[in-house]
């Protein structure tokens, strides 16, 4: 599996969400600026993730986008799912050549192991890495410790 440059964009504009705080609504011009995005076409990936129903946006003088869930419920497999669709195996369908069968089996482990851990890692696990430096020192505020270890 490639994570597509939307895919990617769109992670990071809701970490960027998820690290300030959540509930005020943030410019797509403010996102850009944290982030290094280009605007337009973080206004497109918005909408994207708007339609999926993973923010909500407010018009008018301080509107901008907002989480719709709290950020340990929105996992990086949903992220992707709103700009690219479902995560799917690329798998082919099985042929019963020689090995063949064997190897397929390896494939599709892994892309379930891969699956179950974009599901398992939420925007609450990369707020807390975000916060942490490579040292292992807070580098910010305390937020939910990583499910993942």
């Amino acid at each position: 599996m490639k994570v597509s440059t939307r895919g990617d964009y769109a992670t990071r504009a809701l970490v960027s969400m998820a690290l300030h705080d959540p509930q005020i609504p943030t410019s797509v011009k403010e996102i850009a600026e944290r982030t290094g995005l280009p605007q337009p076409y973080l206004e497109q990936i918005l909408l994207a993730i708007k339609g999926a129903g993973l923010v909500r946006s407010k018009r008018g003088v301080g509107g901008g986008y907002v989480l719709a869930r709290d950020p340990a419920e929105i996992s990086v497999a949903d992220v992707l799912a709103a700009v690219d669709g479902p995560i799917a195996s690329d798998v082919d369908e099985i042929e019963h050549s020689e090995g063949r069968c064997v190897i397929q089996d390896i494939w599709i482990e892994v892309f379930e192991r891969m699956r179950d851990y974009l599901n398992a890692v939420t925007l609450a696990t990369l707020v807390q890495r975000a916060t942490v430096g490579h040292d292992g020192v807070h580098t910010g505020d305390p937020r939910p410790s990583d499910p993942l270890g």
